[in-house]
């Protein structure tokens, strides 16, 4: 391959954003709408007490997991995520797999975002938001004025995403002020009006299961509750600092999330004892809550926080899947058009409108089937944490720089345990009697997302393989692993040049 040629024609990312807007995205897309809506079925599930160990351990986990991520952002900066590093864990053909179904995954939750402003809206204004009905699909009721909303929000973030990745980290950053600082106040202010709030907490745990049951309920969805943090690899290639720093970012915004779900469920289950009658069968048990207790005032607070929730899930995950998608056309494993840069703004724009356009139809669908297509989704972000586990297990046995060598067996212990957890999630998801599986029509969409994904793989295959293995690692990576990893341990030139056996299928030593 012609080096200067392949230089040319690799497009590259402008390197844009701060520590703090980093930070802001993975924060504000791992908290998203679910901290608001979700805290009174998590609680019917498995009990005040039993949610917050689900999601603490789940939060400790992901920390875990985000070790890995951090050793492959240091060593490979370049957007891509999970795709590129199941290419360096596993070969082309787990990377697409891994792109497929990440790529899935990531817009899906952009449309559950925009669908999760019109069910706030049908909270807040029923009257207007229940007129013109349209149909009902699986026992949802569609109105035309969720449908326009929700199209409306999708293109007003296609836009902003669309004018670059500076107004749009910036903009991140200010939502996410004003989400921590909505939580913030409605926590201290339920716990304080509040005369017994841990007496009301009680039952602490759900009866009808073992507290194992209740924990490991809540757990499963861990990799969706904080799926936002691997947003932080697909922008990577935009940092404007030191990619060292990417753990350090990742473990502090997970934390940071943890906090925010705990004190919404907190305040959902302190505020009143739990025999009152506050909340009975509303469809949104929290905001029942927050309206009973604060009244008006409180419920402005809560809407705002929940805007920013929203608002930052859906910036953060159309950078995310834009940059996704434009990784994988770099590689040929789309086309050529998905890997187009705007000459103004730098932005992957053909991804971005591409989000549009497939998220556009969702509102129509009614919201329960979206969160069919979330929950089968689930297993992609899984699969992306066990390659990157895999990868960074892969990069640290090559060896460490000279000053790392003391703590790179930690880091592959943690990496170790990292592949065993997200297999572990992917068991809780998929095995039938699991108390976190898949439901049939999950089931159904995720064997029906594979057998479209087997046919598209089938008509890429040829251009995708067409590619060297020096050409791919270069159009992904922007050089060449061996490089990468000569660099890290010694100068090539310095020492001869080791006997190894491709047995990946990546042309790894091994």
């Amino acid at each position: 391959m012609d080096q200067t040629d392949a230089h040319q024609k690799r497009r590259k990312l402008t390197k844009t954003l701060k520590p703090s807007w980093v930070f802001a995205i993975a924060l504000g897309s791992s908290v998203g709408w679910g901290a608001f809506i979700l805290p009174g079925d998590w609680i019917g599930e498995s009990g005040p007490l039993g949610a917050m160990i689900g999601l603490l351990i789940g939060a400790l986990v992901m920390m875990v997991i985000a070790s890995s991520y951090g050793v492959m952002i240091k060593k490979f900066p370049v957007s891509g995520g999970g795709f590129t590093y199941a290419f360096i864990g596993a070969g082309k053909v787990w990377a697409f797999i891994c792109g497929w179904f990440l790529s899935l995954g990531y817009i899906s939750i952009v449309a559950l975002n925009a669908s999760a402003f019109s069910l706030l809206l049908k909270f807040l204004a029923p009257g207007f938001m229940k007129q013109f009905y349209l149909y009902s699909v699986a026992g949802w009721d569609v109105y035309l004025p969720e449908v326009i909303i929700s199209s409306v929000i999708i293109l007003l973030f296609a836009f902003i995403n669309s004018t670059g990745t500076n107004i749009s980290g910036r903009i991140q950053f200010y939502f996410s002020i004003l989400l921590v600082a909505g939580v913030v106040l409605l926590g201290a202010f339920t716990f304080g009006i509040t005369e017994a709030p841990f007496e009301n907490m009680k039952p602490l745990f759900s009866g009808s299961q073992s507290i194992l049951t209740s924990i490991l309920v809540i757990l499963a969805i861990a990799p969706w509750a904080y799926v936002g943090f691997d947003n932080v690899p697909q922008a990577a290639e935009e940092f404007n600092f030191s990619p060292r720093k990417a753990t350090m970012l990742i473990v502090a915004s997970l934390f940071a999330s943890f906090l925010i779900y705990a004190v919404m469920i907190g305040l959902t289950a302190w505020t009143f004892p739990a025999g009152s009658s506050v909340g009975d069968g509303s469809l949104w048990l929290t905001g029942e809550v927050v309206n009973s207790a604060l009244g008006y005032g409180g419920l402005i607070v809560m809407a705002v926080a929940i805007m920013m929730g929203i608002f930052t899930g859906l910036n953060g995950f159309y950078m995310s899947s834009s940059r996704l998608l434009f990784s994988m056309a770099r590689a040929r494993a789309l086309p050529d058009m998905f890997r187009t840069i705007s000459k103004k703004n730098q932005t992957p724009v053909w991804g971005i409108w591409f989000v549009t356009l497939i998220t556009l139809p969702t509102p129509w669908f009614g919201r329960q089937a979206l969160s069919w297509i979330v929950d089968m989704s689930s297993t992609g972000v899984s699969v992306a944490y066990m390659f990157t586990c895999i990868a960074a297990y892969k990069v640290l046995a090559w060896g460490a720089e000279e000053a790392n060598r003391e703590i790179a067996p930690i880091k592959k212990g943690l990496a170790l345990f990292g592949i065993v957890a997200s297999i572990a999630f992917l068991l809780l998801l998929l095995i039938p009697f699991s108390p976190a599986s898949l439901t049939t029509p999950s089931y159904i969409l995720l064997v029906s997302w594979a057998v479209l994904g087997g046919i598209f793989y089938s008509v890429i295959q040829k251009r995708y393989n067409s590619l060297t293995q020096e050409e791919t690692e270069y159009y992904m990576l922007g050089k060449t692993i061996e490089s990468e990893v000569d660099t890290t341990v010694e100068v090539k030139t310095e020492r001869p040049k080791p006997k190894s056996t491709d047995t990946t299928g990546t042309g790894l030593p091994t």
